[in-house]
């Protein structure tokens, strides 16, 4: 089994990300154009905007990966392309569980900067509560951590990975 190193991994992300970026583009449209309705889903309060931004940005994404990482779909798009796969220790691919609990761990970091930047923007007072530095120093120590046992790791996991026990390897 050969591990995809950070750099392949990298690449595979970006081009997926283009799905990410179509997706979230349309939702602008919507948001601007058909429905500018909804747009009071993210104005009246810091909850509302955090929950329908969760709902309608984050879980979809999430579900991609979750779902084409699975052993339903096999390979996300730009998995496919570079031709890696993420599998468990046994080599399989991942069920849709394992997978949504990879992807959950993987986007952590993601998701808790949305919620800060929510935070920041609500904050009325100059100086920021402690609690909103710790995580952001939390969010930070995550994403160095993703990327160093990714890099350094023997078998180029991320954190995520060592703890959900699975890998990204060249589809052979």
């Amino acid at each position: 089994m050969e591990y995809a190193n950070v750099l392949q991994r990298l690449k595979a992300f970006l081009l997926d990300y283009v799905f990410i970026l179509l997706y979230v583009g349309s939702l602008v449209v919507v948001a601007l154009f058909l429905f500018p309705s909804i747009q009071v889903l993210f104005i009246q309060s810091v909850m509302k905007a955090q929950f329908f931004g969760f709902v309608l940005v984050t879980l979809p994404i999430s579900l991609y990966f979750a779902v084409f990482d699975s052993n339903i779909g096999k390979q996300t798009f730009g998995k496919k392309i570079l031709q890696l796969r993420v599998v468990t220790k046994d080599g399989q691919v991942p069920s849709f569980l394992h997978s949504l609990l990879r992807i959950s761990l993987k986007f952590l970091p993601w998701e808790l900067s949305h919620f800060l930047v929510y935070q920041f923007v609500a904050s009325s007072d100059d100086r920021l509560p402690y609690s909103l530095v710790a995580l952001t120093a939390i969010v930070y120590g995550l994403v160095i951590a993703y990327f160093v046992t990714a890099i350094f790791s023997k078998k180029k996991q991320a954190l995520y990975d060592v703890i959900v026990k699975t890998y990204v390897v060249k589809k052979m």
